[in-house]
């Protein structure tokens, strides 16, 4: 039996960012939603417990831009030029790296496993940024 080589293709490292973010978001989605089933987490949001204490227009608002920003980075991340987009990958992985690792230490352990993964695929596209190939 001949051995055969696949044939592969070399990605840019502007595609291995943009999926690298998507991942990211996928993993938030389904923390936010498995977190809806953590007993009292539903009568807490009808009383009005938001992410971040108390439920007001700026609290959702902040939350919302929180979130939004992964999913703007899928997309620019093949946009943007290439000094900006390695930094704002740089910053943001860093970001967001770090915000995972603050809500971690207490949380359920599904928030837990889901948080390593996150904080693994945010520290991947500091680095790969990091490593932007030069010309």
């Amino acid at each position: 039996m001949s051995a055969t080589s696949l044939v592969d293709i070399k990605l840019h490292v502007r595609f291995k960012l943009s999926a690298l973010w998507t991942a990211l978001m996928f993993c938030y989605i389904y923390g936010d939603y498995f977190g809806l089933y953590v007993p009292g987490k539903l009568q807490g949001m009808l009383g009005g417990k938001g992410p971040v204490g108390p439920v007001s227009e700026a609290t959702l608002v902040g939350t919302a831009l929180l979130l939004a920003v992964p999913g703007l980075m899928v997309f620019l991340s093949l946009l943007l030029l290439p000094r900006l987009c390695r930094w704002l990958n740089i910053g943001l992985g860093l970001f967001y790296t770090a915000i995972m690792l603050l809500t971690m230490p207490g949380a359920w352990w599904f928030y837990i496993v889901l948080g390593v993964i996150e904080v693994a695929l945010s520290l991947l596209i500091a680095a790969m940024a990091w490593r932007w190939p030069r010309s």
